[in-house]
Protein backbone atom coordinates (compact mmCIF):
# COMPACT_ATOMS: atom_id res chain seq x y z
CA UNK A 1 0.00 0.00 0.00
CA UNK A 2 2.46 2.41 1.09
CA UNK A 3 4.72 1.98 -2.32
CA UNK A 4 1.63 2.30 -4.22
CA UNK A 5 0.75 5.19 -2.75
CA UNK A 6 4.65 6.64 -3.22
CA UNK A 7 4.37 5.55 -6.86
CA UNK A 8 1.33 7.52 -7.14
CA UNK A 9 2.33 10.53 -5.65
CA UNK A 10 5.30 10.87 -7.42
CA UNK A 11 3.58 10.15 -10.94
CA UNK A 12 0.50 12.53 -9.99
CA UNK A 13 3.34 15.40 -8.61
CA UNK A 14 5.29 15.16 -11.18
CA UNK A 15 3.67 15.13 -14.15
CA UNK A 16 -0.10 16.50 -14.04
CA UNK A 17 0.84 18.68 -10.86
CA UNK A 18 2.34 21.25 -12.92
CA UNK A 19 0.12 21.88 -15.57
CA UNK A 20 -2.28 21.74 -13.26
CA UNK A 21 -0.76 24.51 -10.89
CA UNK A 22 0.46 26.55 -13.84
CA UNK A 23 -1.62 26.48 -16.83
CA UNK A 24 -5.87 25.09 -15.26
CA UNK A 25 -5.45 27.15 -12.39
CA UNK A 26 -4.69 30.30 -13.56
CA UNK A 27 -7.41 29.99 -16.33
CA UNK A 28 -10.37 29.19 -14.43
CA UNK A 29 -9.20 32.22 -12.17
CA UNK A 30 -8.57 34.41 -15.11
CA UNK A 31 -12.39 33.41 -17.04
CA UNK A 32 -14.06 34.09 -13.60
CA UNK A 33 -12.62 36.87 -12.59
CA UNK A 34 -12.72 38.74 -16.24
CA UNK A 35 -16.22 37.87 -15.91
CA UNK A 36 -16.86 39.58 -12.60
CA UNK A 37 -14.67 42.44 -13.62
CA UNK A 38 -16.42 42.70 -16.86
CA UNK A 39 -19.80 43.18 -14.91
CA UNK A 40 -18.69 45.72 -13.06
CA UNK A 41 -17.43 47.57 -16.21
CA UNK A 42 -18.99 51.08 -16.75
CA UNK A 43 -20.32 51.83 -20.52
CA UNK A 44 -18.42 52.36 -23.38
CA UNK A 45 -16.63 55.96 -23.49
CA UNK A 46 -17.67 58.58 -25.55
CA UNK A 47 -16.20 59.65 -28.84
CA UNK A 48 -13.27 62.34 -28.22
CA UNK A 49 -14.39 65.66 -29.38
CA UNK A 50 -10.50 66.36 -30.39
CA UNK A 51 -7.95 63.53 -31.79
CA UNK A 52 -4.43 64.30 -31.58
CA UNK A 53 -1.66 63.83 -33.52
CA UNK A 54 -0.07 60.02 -33.81
CA UNK A 55 3.35 58.77 -35.48
CA UNK A 56 2.95 55.45 -36.55
CA UNK A 57 6.21 53.68 -37.26
CA UNK A 58 6.22 50.50 -39.97
CA UNK A 59 9.92 49.17 -40.07
CA UNK A 60 10.44 47.78 -43.76
CA UNK A 61 12.43 44.78 -44.98
CA UNK A 62 11.78 43.12 -47.68
CA UNK A 63 8.48 44.13 -47.86
CA UNK A 64 6.98 44.89 -51.04
CA UNK A 65 4.80 42.37 -51.01
CA UNK A 66 2.85 43.27 -48.10
CA UNK A 67 3.57 47.19 -48.10
CA UNK A 68 0.73 48.64 -50.24
CA UNK A 69 -1.66 46.35 -48.44
CA UNK A 70 -0.62 48.09 -44.55
CA UNK A 71 -0.50 51.41 -46.22
CA UNK A 72 -3.87 51.30 -47.63
CA UNK A 73 -5.22 49.96 -44.21
CA UNK A 74 -4.10 53.20 -41.98
CA UNK A 75 -5.48 55.09 -45.27
CA UNK A 76 -8.57 53.26 -44.87
CA UNK A 77 -8.76 53.93 -40.85
CA UNK A 78 -11.58 55.80 -38.81
CA UNK A 79 -8.59 58.14 -37.57
CA UNK A 80 -8.12 60.91 -39.31
CA UNK A 81 -5.57 60.69 -42.03
CA UNK A 82 -4.24 64.55 -41.15
CA UNK A 83 -3.52 63.64 -37.66
CA UNK A 84 -1.09 60.55 -38.74
CA UNK A 85 2.23 60.71 -39.42
CA UNK A 86 3.99 57.60 -41.12
CA UNK A 87 7.20 56.46 -40.61
CA UNK A 88 8.95 53.98 -43.37
CA UNK A 89 12.04 52.77 -42.12
CA UNK A 90 14.07 51.03 -44.56
CA UNK A 91 16.04 47.98 -43.03
CA UNK A 92 18.58 47.59 -45.91
CA UNK A 93 16.34 45.14 -47.79
CA UNK A 94 17.02 44.38 -51.25
CA UNK A 95 13.90 44.43 -52.91
CA UNK A 96 11.81 47.00 -54.73
CA UNK A 97 10.02 48.34 -51.41
CA UNK A 98 10.68 51.96 -51.99
CA UNK A 99 8.88 51.64 -55.55
CA UNK A 100 5.78 50.33 -53.15
CA UNK A 101 6.57 53.51 -51.00
CA UNK A 102 6.47 55.91 -54.04
CA UNK A 103 3.18 53.99 -55.19
CA UNK A 104 1.72 54.85 -51.85
CA UNK A 105 2.38 58.26 -52.33
CA UNK A 106 0.45 58.18 -55.88
CA UNK A 107 -2.38 56.25 -54.72
CA UNK A 108 -2.75 57.75 -51.17
CA UNK A 109 -1.77 61.77 -51.51
CA UNK A 110 -3.48 62.85 -48.46
CA UNK A 111 -1.34 60.52 -46.16
CA UNK A 112 1.71 62.32 -44.70
CA UNK A 113 4.39 59.65 -45.70
CA UNK A 114 8.33 59.76 -45.06
CA UNK A 115 11.19 57.42 -45.95
CA UNK A 116 13.94 56.97 -43.86
CA UNK A 117 17.15 54.47 -44.35
CA UNK A 118 18.81 53.08 -41.48
CA UNK A 119 21.67 51.19 -40.37
CA UNK A 120 21.15 46.71 -40.75
CA UNK A 121 18.59 45.93 -37.42
CA UNK A 122 15.27 46.26 -36.79
CA UNK A 123 16.20 47.90 -33.18
CA UNK A 124 18.05 50.76 -35.15
CA UNK A 125 15.26 51.11 -37.78
CA UNK A 126 12.53 51.69 -34.80
CA UNK A 127 15.30 54.45 -32.63
CA UNK A 128 15.67 56.30 -35.62
CA UNK A 129 11.74 56.30 -36.40
CA UNK A 130 11.55 57.37 -32.91
CA UNK A 131 13.66 60.44 -32.94
CA UNK A 132 11.89 61.74 -35.61
CA UNK A 133 8.59 61.46 -34.79
CA UNK A 134 6.07 63.86 -34.27
CA UNK A 135 2.98 63.77 -32.43
CA UNK A 136 1.83 62.36 -29.11
CA UNK A 137 1.48 59.21 -29.22
CA UNK A 138 3.67 56.45 -31.12
CA UNK A 139 1.99 53.61 -33.08
CA UNK A 140 4.44 50.55 -33.89
CA UNK A 141 3.31 48.20 -37.08
CA UNK A 142 4.63 45.12 -38.47
CA UNK A 143 4.33 45.92 -42.87
CA UNK A 144 3.25 42.17 -43.01
CA UNK A 145 -0.31 43.09 -41.77
CA UNK A 146 -3.12 45.29 -41.74
CA UNK A 147 -5.37 46.94 -39.84
CA UNK A 148 -8.97 46.83 -38.75
CA UNK A 149 -10.42 50.61 -39.42
CA UNK A 150 -11.11 51.35 -35.84
CA UNK A 151 -7.90 50.29 -34.69
CA UNK A 152 -6.15 53.47 -34.14
CA UNK A 153 -9.34 55.89 -33.21
CA UNK A 154 -9.91 52.45 -30.08
CA UNK A 155 -5.95 53.00 -28.85
CA UNK A 156 -5.95 56.46 -28.81
CA UNK A 157 -9.63 56.56 -27.29
CA UNK A 158 -8.16 54.03 -24.23
CA UNK A 159 -5.00 56.17 -24.37
CA UNK A 160 -7.00 59.34 -23.66
CA UNK A 161 -9.44 58.25 -21.19
CA UNK A 162 -6.17 56.36 -19.10
CA UNK A 163 -4.31 59.43 -18.66
CA UNK A 164 -2.15 57.03 -16.38
CA UNK A 165 -1.49 54.16 -18.93
CA UNK A 166 1.28 55.09 -21.09
CA UNK A 167 2.10 51.75 -23.41
CA UNK A 168 -0.17 49.12 -25.01
CA UNK A 169 -0.10 46.50 -26.98
CA UNK A 170 -3.02 45.56 -29.69
CA UNK A 171 -4.56 41.92 -30.74
CA UNK A 172 -2.98 40.64 -33.07
CA UNK A 173 -4.70 37.93 -35.28
CA UNK A 174 -4.36 35.85 -38.46
CA UNK A 175 -6.14 37.19 -41.40
CA UNK A 176 -9.77 35.00 -41.76
CA UNK A 177 -9.66 35.24 -45.87
CA UNK A 178 -6.24 34.30 -46.38
CA UNK A 179 -6.70 31.08 -44.15
CA UNK A 180 -9.72 30.22 -46.49
CA UNK A 181 -7.79 30.23 -49.36
CA UNK A 182 -6.05 27.01 -48.55
CA UNK A 183 -7.56 24.39 -50.33
CA UNK A 184 -6.36 21.07 -48.82
CA UNK A 185 -7.36 20.18 -45.55
CA UNK A 186 -4.20 19.78 -43.54
CA UNK A 187 -2.27 23.16 -44.54
CA UNK A 188 -5.82 25.14 -43.57
CA UNK A 189 -6.06 23.10 -40.27
CA UNK A 190 -2.37 24.62 -39.57
CA UNK A 191 -3.63 27.83 -40.07
CA UNK A 192 -6.93 27.63 -38.26
CA UNK A 193 -5.52 26.30 -35.19
CA UNK A 194 -2.56 28.85 -35.79
CA UNK A 195 -5.81 31.31 -35.59
CA UNK A 196 -7.52 29.93 -32.64
CA UNK A 197 -4.03 30.20 -30.51
CA UNK A 198 -3.78 34.35 -31.19
CA UNK A 199 -7.22 34.67 -30.67
CA UNK A 200 -7.04 33.03 -27.27
CA UNK A 201 -3.49 34.30 -26.87
CA UNK A 202 -4.24 38.03 -27.02
CA UNK A 203 -8.15 38.27 -25.84
CA UNK A 204 -8.38 35.75 -23.28
CA UNK A 205 -4.78 35.71 -21.76
CA UNK A 206 -3.26 38.91 -22.66
CA UNK A 207 -6.71 39.86 -21.45
CA UNK A 208 -6.28 38.36 -17.88
CA UNK A 209 -2.54 39.25 -17.80
CA UNK A 210 -3.53 42.94 -18.51
CA UNK A 211 -5.62 42.85 -15.34
CA UNK A 212 -2.87 41.93 -13.50
CA UNK A 213 -0.12 44.28 -15.13
CA UNK A 214 1.38 40.98 -15.98
CA UNK A 215 1.37 40.99 -19.88
CA UNK A 216 4.57 39.84 -20.47
CA UNK A 217 5.45 41.78 -23.93
CA UNK A 218 4.26 44.60 -25.86
CA UNK A 219 3.44 42.93 -29.85
CA UNK A 220 5.95 44.28 -31.85
CA UNK A 221 3.20 43.73 -34.56
CA UNK A 222 1.12 46.42 -32.77
CA UNK A 223 2.35 48.34 -30.07
CA UNK A 224 1.54 52.39 -28.70
CA UNK A 225 2.89 54.35 -26.36
CA UNK A 226 2.32 57.85 -25.03
CA UNK A 227 5.68 59.69 -26.88
CA UNK A 228 6.98 60.92 -23.37
CA UNK A 229 7.38 58.02 -21.90
CA UNK A 230 8.75 55.78 -24.91
CA UNK A 231 11.45 58.95 -24.76
CA UNK A 232 12.41 58.36 -21.12
CA UNK A 233 13.81 54.64 -21.87
CA UNK A 234 16.74 53.27 -22.77
CA UNK A 235 14.99 52.59 -26.76
CA UNK A 236 15.33 49.73 -28.21
CA UNK A 237 17.92 47.35 -27.73
CA UNK A 238 20.37 46.41 -30.49
CA UNK A 239 21.92 43.38 -28.75
CA UNK A 240 18.66 41.14 -28.65
CA UNK A 241 16.22 39.46 -31.51
CA UNK A 242 13.13 40.23 -29.11
CA UNK A 243 13.26 43.82 -28.92
CA UNK A 244 9.84 44.43 -28.00
CA UNK A 245 10.14 42.30 -24.95
CA UNK A 246 13.35 43.90 -23.96
CA UNK A 247 11.22 47.27 -24.40
CA UNK A 248 7.82 45.96 -22.45
CA UNK A 249 10.65 45.24 -19.41
CA UNK A 250 12.01 48.85 -19.64
CA UNK A 251 8.64 50.28 -19.48
CA UNK A 252 7.70 47.68 -16.17
CA UNK A 253 11.06 47.34 -14.59
CA UNK A 254 12.92 50.81 -15.00
CA UNK A 255 9.59 53.30 -15.55
CA UNK A 256 7.42 51.66 -13.24
CA UNK A 257 4.63 51.46 -15.98
CA UNK A 258 1.45 49.32 -16.51
CA UNK A 259 1.65 47.42 -19.56
CA UNK A 260 -1.64 46.54 -20.78
CA UNK A 261 -3.92 45.39 -23.89
CA UNK A 262 -6.83 47.52 -25.86
CA UNK A 263 -9.09 44.31 -27.10
CA UNK A 264 -10.78 46.49 -29.55
CA UNK A 265 -7.78 47.47 -31.29
CA UNK A 266 -7.34 44.53 -33.87
CA UNK A 267 -4.25 43.88 -36.07
CA UNK A 268 -4.28 41.11 -38.81
CA UNK A 269 -1.41 39.19 -40.02
CA UNK A 270 -0.60 36.50 -42.93
CA UNK A 271 -1.21 33.19 -41.56
CA UNK A 272 2.18 30.96 -41.16
CA UNK A 273 3.33 29.90 -44.30
CA UNK A 274 4.18 26.43 -43.18
CA UNK A 275 6.05 23.71 -40.54
CA UNK A 276 9.37 25.41 -41.17
CA UNK A 277 8.26 28.81 -40.37
CA UNK A 278 6.87 28.10 -37.02
CA UNK A 279 9.31 26.07 -36.07
CA UNK A 280 11.95 29.25 -36.18
CA UNK A 281 9.62 31.51 -35.75
CA UNK A 282 8.94 30.05 -32.19
CA UNK A 283 12.33 29.07 -31.26
CA UNK A 284 13.16 32.80 -31.87
CA UNK A 285 10.22 34.08 -29.80
CA UNK A 286 11.79 31.51 -27.14
CA UNK A 287 15.18 32.45 -27.14
CA UNK A 288 14.30 36.18 -27.23
CA UNK A 289 12.48 35.98 -24.19
CA UNK A 290 15.50 34.01 -22.56
CA UNK A 291 18.05 36.74 -23.48
CA UNK A 292 15.89 39.53 -21.87
CA UNK A 293 14.88 37.38 -19.02
CA UNK A 294 18.55 37.48 -18.05
CA UNK A 295 19.04 41.03 -18.06
CA UNK A 296 16.16 42.11 -16.05
CA UNK A 297 16.32 39.71 -13.29
CA UNK A 298 16.42 41.41 -9.98
CA UNK A 299 18.88 39.63 -7.63
CA UNK A 300 17.62 41.75 -4.25
CA UNK A 301 14.28 40.44 -4.52
CA UNK A 302 12.99 38.22 -1.72
CA UNK A 303 11.46 34.40 -2.41
CA UNK A 304 8.12 35.31 -2.19
CA UNK A 305 8.23 38.88 -4.65
CA UNK A 306 10.23 36.86 -7.21
CA UNK A 307 7.44 34.23 -7.35
CA UNK A 308 5.06 36.82 -7.84
CA UNK A 309 6.93 38.33 -10.43
CA UNK A 310 5.49 37.77 -14.26
CA UNK A 311 9.13 37.25 -15.15
CA UNK A 312 10.05 34.68 -12.75
CA UNK A 313 6.57 32.80 -13.09
CA UNK A 314 7.44 32.48 -17.37
CA UNK A 315 10.50 31.45 -16.46
CA UNK A 316 9.62 28.64 -14.33
CA UNK A 317 7.20 28.18 -16.73
CA UNK A 318 8.46 27.73 -19.60
CA UNK A 319 12.31 26.92 -18.99
CA UNK A 320 12.85 25.53 -15.45
CA UNK A 321 9.45 23.50 -15.89
CA UNK A 322 9.92 22.39 -19.68
CA UNK A 323 12.76 19.89 -18.68
CA UNK A 324 10.64 17.65 -16.64
CA UNK A 325 7.37 18.31 -18.33
CA UNK A 326 9.08 16.70 -21.56
CA UNK A 327 10.83 13.78 -19.53
CA UNK A 328 7.49 13.27 -18.62
CA UNK A 329 5.52 13.56 -21.90
CA UNK A 330 8.29 11.14 -23.71
CA UNK A 331 8.30 8.41 -20.39
CA UNK A 332 4.34 7.69 -20.87
CA UNK A 333 5.70 4.62 -22.18
CA UNK A 334 7.99 3.64 -19.38
CA UNK A 335 5.51 3.60 -16.86
CA UNK A 336 4.36 0.25 -18.44
CA UNK A 337 7.47 -1.14 -16.53
CA UNK A 338 6.54 0.77 -12.95
CA UNK A 339 4.12 -1.67 -12.61
CA UNK A 340 1.22 1.11 -14.18
CA UNK A 341 -1.70 -0.33 -16.26
CA UNK A 342 -1.83 0.80 -19.52
CA UNK A 343 -5.56 1.72 -18.64
CA UNK A 344 -4.29 4.19 -16.04
CA UNK A 345 -2.15 5.98 -17.91
CA UNK A 346 -4.30 6.27 -20.87
CA UNK A 347 -6.72 7.74 -18.60
CA UNK A 348 -4.77 10.09 -16.88
CA UNK A 349 -3.52 11.74 -20.15
CA UNK A 350 -6.84 11.72 -21.61
CA UNK A 351 -8.09 13.51 -17.89
CA UNK A 352 -5.12 16.07 -18.89
CA UNK A 353 -6.37 16.87 -22.52
CA UNK A 354 -10.00 17.11 -21.52
CA UNK A 355 -9.14 19.47 -19.00
CA UNK A 356 -7.42 21.72 -21.19
CA UNK A 357 -9.86 21.35 -23.79
CA UNK A 358 -12.68 22.65 -20.64
CA UNK A 359 -10.04 25.53 -20.36
CA UNK A 360 -9.93 26.16 -24.10
CA UNK A 361 -13.84 26.17 -24.05
CA UNK A 362 -13.66 28.74 -20.99
CA UNK A 363 -11.26 31.67 -23.38
CA UNK A 364 -13.55 30.63 -26.60
CA UNK A 365 -16.27 32.28 -24.33
CA UNK A 366 -13.94 35.29 -23.70
CA UNK A 367 -13.04 35.93 -26.98
CA UNK A 368 -16.66 35.67 -28.45
CA UNK A 369 -17.40 38.10 -25.58
CA UNK A 370 -14.69 40.83 -27.13
CA UNK A 371 -15.29 39.85 -30.62
CA UNK A 372 -19.04 41.86 -30.07
CA UNK A 373 -17.91 44.51 -31.89
CA UNK A 374 -16.61 42.97 -34.88
CA UNK A 375 -19.72 40.76 -36.15
CA UNK A 376 -17.98 39.22 -39.05
CA UNK A 377 -15.37 37.91 -37.14
CA UNK A 378 -17.20 37.01 -34.43
CA UNK A 379 -18.92 35.22 -36.82
CA UNK A 380 -15.89 33.47 -38.48
CA UNK A 381 -14.75 32.40 -35.13
CA UNK A 382 -17.51 31.07 -33.86
CA UNK A 383 -17.98 28.85 -36.45
CA UNK A 384 -14.42 27.24 -35.99
CA UNK A 385 -15.38 26.11 -32.33
CA UNK A 386 -14.46 22.35 -33.35
CA UNK A 387 -10.54 24.13 -33.72
CA UNK A 388 -10.39 24.14 -29.49
CA UNK A 389 -10.93 20.41 -29.30
CA UNK A 390 -7.59 20.05 -31.41
CA UNK A 391 -5.84 23.06 -29.91
CA UNK A 392 -4.25 21.14 -26.60
CA UNK A 393 -2.97 18.87 -29.45
CA UNK A 394 -1.16 22.19 -31.45
CA UNK A 395 0.00 23.41 -28.05
CA UNK A 396 1.84 20.27 -27.09
CA UNK A 397 3.80 20.03 -30.59
CA UNK A 398 4.33 23.94 -30.00
CA UNK A 399 5.97 22.93 -26.37
CA UNK A 400 8.45 20.63 -28.19
CA UNK A 401 9.54 23.58 -30.67
CA UNK A 402 10.00 25.81 -27.99
CA UNK A 403 11.71 23.11 -25.70
CA UNK A 404 14.34 23.10 -28.80
CA UNK A 405 14.80 26.52 -28.74
CA UNK A 406 16.07 26.49 -24.71
CA UNK A 407 18.62 23.65 -25.74
CA UNK A 408 19.75 25.57 -29.00
CA UNK A 409 20.07 29.00 -27.17
CA UNK A 410 22.66 27.21 -24.70
CA UNK A 411 26.08 28.30 -26.03
CA UNK A 412 25.13 30.95 -28.68
CA UNK A 413 24.48 34.59 -29.44
CA UNK A 414 21.72 36.01 -30.35
CA UNK A 415 20.92 35.60 -34.32
CA UNK A 416 18.14 35.85 -36.24
CA UNK A 417 19.00 33.29 -38.60
CA UNK A 418 17.43 30.00 -37.30
CA UNK A 419 17.55 26.50 -38.64
CA UNK A 420 14.46 25.54 -39.61
CA UNK A 421 13.06 21.95 -39.19
CA UNK A 422 13.80 20.87 -42.55
CA UNK A 423 17.90 22.00 -41.59
CA UNK A 424 17.46 20.62 -38.21
CA UNK A 425 16.38 16.67 -39.51
CA UNK A 426 19.31 17.10 -41.94
CA UNK A 427 21.67 18.17 -39.74
CA UNK A 428 20.24 15.40 -37.01
CA UNK A 429 20.94 12.67 -39.67
CA UNK A 430 24.53 14.27 -40.56
CA UNK A 431 25.58 13.34 -36.52
CA UNK A 432 23.87 10.18 -36.51
CA UNK A 433 25.98 9.03 -39.99
CA UNK A 434 28.97 10.75 -38.65
CA UNK A 435 28.35 8.72 -35.19
CA UNK A 436 27.44 5.42 -36.81
CA UNK A 437 30.39 5.46 -39.78
CA UNK A 438 33.11 3.91 -37.75
CA UNK A 439 31.28 0.78 -36.49
CA UNK A 440 29.56 0.66 -40.17
CA UNK A 441 33.12 0.55 -41.86
CA UNK A 442 34.41 -1.65 -39.27
CA UNK A 443 31.24 -4.16 -40.15
CA UNK A 444 32.22 -3.62 -43.76
CA UNK A 445 35.99 -4.42 -43.03
CA UNK A 446 35.05 -7.28 -41.23
CA UNK A 447 32.51 -8.54 -44.23
CA UNK A 448 35.35 -8.39 -46.37
CA UNK A 449 37.87 -9.73 -44.54
CA UNK A 450 35.15 -12.96 -44.10
CA UNK A 451 34.54 -13.16 -48.06
CA UNK A 452 38.59 -13.50 -48.75
CA UNK A 453 38.92 -16.64 -45.77
CA UNK A 454 36.01 -17.66 -47.62
CA UNK A 455 36.87 -17.05 -51.12
CA UNK A 456 40.55 -18.56 -50.45
CA UNK A 457 39.21 -21.73 -48.75
CA UNK A 458 36.83 -22.91 -51.92
CA UNK A 459 40.21 -22.00 -54.32
CA UNK A 460 41.91 -24.67 -51.85
CA UNK A 461 39.23 -27.01 -52.58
Amino acid sequence: MINRFLHSFIFWGAWIIIPVLMEILPAFGGFFLLLFRRAKAKKKPEKLKVYPEISVIIPVYNSAQTLFACIRSIKLSTYDSDKIRIFLVNNQGKDNSFDIFRRCQLAFPELHMQWLNAQQGKSRALNLALYNSEGKYIINLDSDGILEPHALQNIVEKFEVRQDLNCMTGAVLTEPRLIDQFEHFFPRLLRELEFMEYAQAFLAGRSYASELNAVYTLSGAFSAFRKSAILKSRMYNTNTICEDTHITFQMRYLQKERVEICENALFYVDPIEGINKLYTQRQRWQRGSLEVARQFLDEKNNFGKSFLDVNVHTLLYDHTFAFPRAIWYLALLCLLFMNYSSKMIILSTVFIFLTYIIVGFMYYGTVLYFLRDFPDLRSYYAGHWWVVILLPFFNFAVFFIRLAGIVNSIGTDSAWKTRNLTEEGQAFMDVVKQDFAKPIGWVRRLRRLVNEEETQEEGRA
